[in-house]
């Protein structure tokens, strides 16, 4: 770090007065020698007084300031999530979705809307993979299971208590494992959710999974208020 051509003038003076005072001493009288040393030692006092009182100036005036050199965001440490995506929440009229919900998805329209705020999820992605899964409402599995969305279990298809239930922990999953693992589009949610040729799938119906999301979301999403 530069101090300045000033400290470093200075300290090199306070090393020449030492050197001509040593050198000095040998050549004067020994009478005098006590006043040469007293003279050298008070102007190496005042030296460094005046060293002690300029340096601490200096080093301060090249401290950088930090406040204009990082960008503002840096110390913001409440990041908005990104909501560009077109999976990832989005504001939806309750009401108007409600209108197309039937069977045990009639009223559901806020519970949509709740699990997508929780987990960050367009409602319009929630609602058109329970309408698909469960035929809009009025699966045996929807029916029977409060199973809207083909959650499955350790032994099969999950039951729930309630609808809301199936419609939080759908939200959940496809958080975690699926748009949290950038799987950004519904094909690519579709390749892993409803697999073509998977083993619990004797029919085929998951041929038809990708088409039928996103028939049922293009027309929410064309509802959107």
């Amino acid at each position: 770090m530069i101090l300045g051509d000033n400290w470093f003038t200075q300290t090199m003076l306070i090393n020449t007065l030492s050197r001509n005072e040593t050198l000095r001493s040998q050549l004067v009288p020994a009478s005098s020698k006590n006043d040469h040393l007293f003279a050298t030692v008070l102007s190496q006092l005042m030296k460094q007084k005046e060293i002690q009182m300029t340096v601490p100036q200096q080093i301060h005036s090249f401290v950088p300031n930090f406040d204009n050199v990082l960008p503002p965001s840096i110390y913001n440490s409440s990041i908005p999530l990104n909501n560009n995506e077109p999976l990832r929440f989005q504001s939806i009229n309750a009401e108007k979705l409600n209108q197309v919900l039937e069977g045990k998805l009639n009223g559901m329209g806020d519970a949509f809307i709740g699990a997508g705020k929780r987990f960050n999820i367009n409602p319009a992605l929630l609602a058109a993979i329970a309408q698909h899964e469960s035929g809009n409402g009025k699966s045996r599995a929807a029916n029977e299971k409060n199973n809207i969305a083909g959650m499955m279990g350790a032994t099969g298809l999950k039951s729930y208590s309630k609808v809301e239930d199936s419609i939080m922990d759908m939200a959940r999953n496809l958080s975690k494992n699926y748009l949290g693992l950038g799987l950004s589009n519904i094909a690519k949610i579709g390749a892993k959710y409803a697999p073509i040729h998977a083993k619990n799938d004797p029919t085929g119906l998951n041929n038809h999974w990708v088409a039928g999301v996103t028939k049922y979301f293009e027309g929410l999403e064309g509802d959107k208020v």
